[in-house]
């Protein structure tokens, strides 16, 4: 794992001092936020291991969404001061025993994070947006 100029330059080395080119096919494939794991064990344990140390974060516009993230409907604990927010961004709501409650389900989050989708998870309470971290 690493920056990909650094796992660039390692597998030209690897190449060059086992003398398999068949390496360097990998290069062009770097791009963007990627790891490579190379081994001979068991890949249930590999597996387990690289998952050990995963961790969320926060959604950023440009990413792409590993799931769709949909909203539910449900209070969101906001006063009703907060209802023009939720009109920009096209979603219905109503007023129910003095909070804001979304009405229907909301597709939040699909392939790219755009900045209206971004508007609407941040704009959640932080107990409901702890579930929408991306990881």
């Amino acid at each position: 794992m690493g920056k990909n100029t650094m796992m660039k330059r390692s597998i030209r080395m690897h190449a060059e001092k086992t003398g398999n080119q068949a390496f360097l096919n990998l290069i062009p494939l770097l791009q963007g936020n990627v790891g490579l794991i190379f081994t001979k064990g068991d890949l249930k344990e590999v597996n387990e291991e690289v998952a050990k140390y995963k961790v969320g974060a926060p959604a950023r516009v440009g990413l792409v969404a590993p799931i769709d993230v949909v909203v539910p409907p449900g209070n969101t604990g906001l006063d009703p001061s907060q209802t023009s927010f939720f009109q920009v961004l096209n979603i219905p709501t109503k007023i129910n025993k003095g909070t804001v409650e979304i009405i229907t389900p909301v597709e939040s989050l699909s392939r790219r994070v755009t900045r209206s989708a971004l508007l609407r998870l941040h704009f959640l309470p932080s107990s409901e947006l702890g579930h929408f971290h991306m990881v």
